[in-house]
Order: structure tokens, then sequence, then C-alpha cells
């Protein structure tokens, strides 16, 4: 999946005018029925999805939520829940006209009311907010029409707006008041239904008979397109262990996974019940810092940190050596790569990290990783980590929880941690924009400990979002990446593939950022 900064709005309104004309005929399930088990590496802390960027959510809250827009195969910005959509001569305003016929599992039928209420509620909670603080007004002039007013022109909007890192889902206006993560029964308008959810265990969702596919297309592209669900149902099943998984494939109890460990691709090569799928950039292995709590609030022990490490052997460790160097927040084979901050990475100078830590005037205090025992290739990295920089002098200790628990104790500076280990991946695949975000206020992953943004981030950030050219927002990029490196914001050791497989019975089953199940069959 691809995307980079220069998006062009002119692009973007062609995709968005497709005609019919010429058309074949709409995607056609092959088969009908049966009840798809995906194998699900992490736990799930909330199906809330406004609320959460973890992709344990993703995976399974995007098979029953849809968006105003979305993006296609290639990542390039498409309309979803929106028929058609019209920008002024100005650049200040965008008008929707929305799909008609669209339910929600309830039976309600979607209007601009909907809309709005969804707008309101991601304004409130949504942990990509930010995303709306160039907007000045959102209106519903009639039950069809849907109009956003932007405070100032911003080149990029569009490409915000459709990014699926943390979506602005579509959710009845009867839920626009209820508090974060506390969505706990979702209802969305996707082809896919929540029946019963129990975490740490599983969730099953199941066909939703009312859902009306977008004719503007023949079959799925990227998480929008001409959808429809083919199975009864899909229940994702939480394994949190790789053999585990792997014997579920084998036997036929899971029909998919997301992922393979390494040492058991060659068998399962062998296997001709089973069909491997490789997402070559799956994510950019990374913790984060904890910039409000000591002794991670002193640049210059972060920087001791960033000086003590050795990439190759953390990834090594991650990934069973299926890795690749990364220098940045983006893909080397994405448009939008830079290597700005290149002097900053894989410095693998323990004595340089030791004069930092003079510097710092550091004394022993414990430095706390915080990592989960769900996520083997995070859980991997943060002990090797704790091997180097123990090497260096300084107190590292571990904190080892389940990955829900990691992600809800990350979003405060006062629950006794100081690096987060976690993956960027769908935001790396979405884009700088996408990825930067995560450095951006509000719920920002940079919290400094005075809730004062650093204003040179921030005046990147800006620039990314409001310069008039392509190699002006790349150049801010390049700025802003640089800035967080040389900060040590956050720290990105490398990137790592992802192996998922399914069963050889299964058809339309496509590698994606999110496992995709409308328009997957399968044979009895």
């Amino acid at each position: 999946m691809r995307r980079s900064t220069s998006v062009a709005l002119g692009l973007v309104l062609g995709l968005l005018s497709m005609t019919e004309a010429g058309r074949a005929a709409p995607f056609h399930c092959p088969t009908m029925g049966g009840d798809f088990v995906f194998g699900q590496e992490a736990n799930f802390n909330t199906l809330d999805q406004m609320t959460s960027s973890a992709t344990s959510t993703r995976n399974i809250a995007m098979n029953i939520y849809e968006s105003l827009m979305t993006r296609d195969e290639n990542g390039d910005p498409i309309l979803e829940l929106a028929d058609s959509m019209t920008e002024s001569a100005d650049h200040l305003t965008y008008t929707f006209s929305l799909r008609s016929g669209v339910l929600f599992h309830n039976g309600k039928p979607m209007t601009s009311a909907d809309i709005a209420a969804s707008f309101d509620r991601y304004s409130k909670v949504g942990n990509q907010r930010g995303t709306l603080n160039n907007v000045a007004r959102w209106e519903a002039p009639d039950p069809a029409t849907f109009v956003i007013t932007m405070k100032a022109a911003q080149p990029t909007f569009i490409e915000v707006l459709s990014a699926f890192s943390v979506p602005i889902v579509i959710i009845p206006a009867e839920f626009r008041d209820v508090p974060a993560q506390q969505l706990t029964r979702p209802i969305g308008t996707g082809p896919f239904q929540l029946m019963e959810s129990v975490p740490g265990s599983f969730v099953k969702l199941r066909r939703f008979d009312g859902y009306k596919p977008n004719t503007r297309y023949e079959t799925r592209t990227g998480f929008g397109g001409y959808k429809q669900a083919c199975l009864d149902t899909v229940t994702f099943r939480i394994v949190t262990e790789g053999g585990a998984r792997v014997a579920g494939l084998k036997s036929g109890e899971l029909q998919g996974v997301e992922d393979i460990p390494a040492k058991s691709l060659p068998e399962l090569k062998a296997d001709p019940a089973i069909t491997i799928l490789p997402l070559p950039n799956w994510w950019i292995q990374t913790a984060n810092p904890n910039t409000a709590a000591p002794p991670t609030d002193n640049l210059l022990f972060r920087k001791a940190v960033q000086a003590a490490l050795d990439m190759d052997e953390i990834m090594e460790a991650a990934s069973d050596g299926h890795y690749a160097l990364n220098v940045g927040f983006q893909y080397p084979n994405q448009p939008g790569y830079t290597d700005a901050g290149k002097e900053t990475y894989n410095i693998k100078r323990p004595e340089l990290a030791k004069q930092y830590l003079v510097q710092a005037g550091y004394r022993g205090e414990p430095l706390i990783l915080l990592t989960n025992n769900d996520y083997p290739s995070m859980y991997n990295s943060a002990l090797v980590v704790q091997q180097q920089l123990q090497a260096v002098g300084i107190n590292a200790q571990m904190k080892v929880v389940d990955w829900p628990t990691s992600v809800q104790m990350a979003q405060k500076s006062d629950m006794g941690w100081n690096f987060h280990f976690t993956g960027w991946g769908t935001q790396p695949a979405l884009g700088p924009l996408a990825t930067m975000q995560y450095l951006a206020d509000p719920n920002a992953t940079y919290r400094p400990k005075d809730g004062m943004g650093d204003p040179e981030l921030i005046a990147a950030w800006a620039d990314m979002n409001t310069m008039p050219t392509a190699p002006g927002r790349q150049a801010a990029f390049a700025r802003m990446q640089k800035l967080a490196l040389e900060r040590v914001y956050a720290l990105p050791f490398g990137s790592l593939p992802k192996m998922q497989a399914v069963r050889s019975n299964v058809s339309g089953f496509v590698p994606f950022r999110i496992p995709r199940m409308a328009n997957v069959s399968m044979t009895q």
C-alpha cells in the first residue's frame, strides 16, 4: 500500500467521480455460508473504533463500521458512504451527497444527521481528533447532504479524512454522547454485525442481510468498493501463541491466521491444504518514550538510550531474522520515504551513551520498559533493549502485561512506565500524514510534562498539512522526522514483514492492513 504527501486533489476528485459506463458485472459470491474462524494474535482493548489505534481493534471493528471516505487498494482516497463529493472553488467547503438506502445494523436508515453526530462524537473523544482541528463546522442541510466548512484551505484534508488508522466511523445519532471506549455494542453500516464479544477469547460477527453494496464499484478495493458478506459468520479467535495458530490452521480448526512464526514457514509451505500470504512491510517496530516522567523527561537521557542501541540485535530477536533496518517513519519503497535524521539511527556507541548519562545526571533510577506478552516481536525487542541498556549502566526493568493493558497504560503518563513498545504499521502504510499525527496534539504519543507541545514540531506538522505544493509538504515531513529523531520522541528499530495464511478452501482473502472479511468465501 502506498501513500505520500504528494497526493494531487485533482487526481483524487477524478477517482471520486467515476462513472458506471463500461462496467462488468459486480462481484458475486462463488459460495455462501460457513463460519470463517480467524486466529488473531492479540487481544483487543475495545471495539469502539473511534477511540483506539490498536491493530487488534481495527482488525475486527472495521468489518462492522464504514466511513464517509476510505482508501482503495493503492492507498488512494475513495468515497464509501458518500455517493459524490464537490469541493468549492476557494477550497473551503466540501459537500457530500450520501448514498441512498444505507441501513444501520438496527434497521435504521442512515442520514446526514448520523454523519453529523459521528463527527460530533469524534471531535470530543476520537483518538486522532486533531484531524478536525482546521474544520470550522459541519452541517446537515438535508437528510442526504453533509457539508464540511474549513477555517483555511488545507490541501491534505481529503487525504487525512480518508485514512483508516482511526477513522471517523459512522454510528447512529443516538450514540453521539457515549463516552470514550464505552461503545460496547457497536452498530455500524458494514457487511457484518456484532453477535457476541468475549474479550480475551473471541468476537463473533454475522452477515448483515440489510447491507447495501456500493454499486459504484465492481468488487472490493482497499477497505471500500463493492462488498458482500458471503460467509454466515466470522469468528475472530484470540490465539496469542504462534504454535497454537499453526496447529489450528493445520487441523482446520482455524481457516485463517494473521501471523505465522518464521520457523513454521517451511513446514506450512509444503502443506497443499494451506496458502501462505505475505505482507512485506507490516510495521515499524518502535518504542515511544514517556517524556513527562523521569528519567525519560530528560533529552540527554533519551539520547543516551538512543546511542546505546544496536538495531540489528533488536530486530533479529523481534523477527527471527526477517527484517530490514529502516530509518524513520516510512518504508523505503514508499514515495514519501526520507532518511532525514539518519545520523541518530543505529549509533551503537556505548561510550557515547555513558557520556550522555553523566551529562544527564543519571543516578541509577529505574527505567521501566512497558511491553506485552501478546506480540512476541514487542516482547523480544524489549528484552534485547533491556540487556543493551543495562550494559551501559541503565537500571532497565521490564513491565510485562497483556496488549490491551499496555495500550491503556501508554495513554497516561502517570502509569509508571518510560518506554512503550509497539509497532507503527497502518499509519506508515497510509503515508507521512497518518504517521506523524502520532506526534501531533491532541492525544499525541509525545506528551511533554507541561502539556505544551514542541513549537518546532508543531510548526512542521502545520506545514505538512498546509503547504500548497507537494514538495513543500514533503520537506516539512523530512523536517518533522528529523526533529522527532533528534529529540527522541520515538525510537524506530526497523521494519518487519508478516506472514498470514488461510486454508486452501478459502477464496477472496487478500492480505491487507486489515483482514477484510467481505467477498471472502469457503467451500465446505
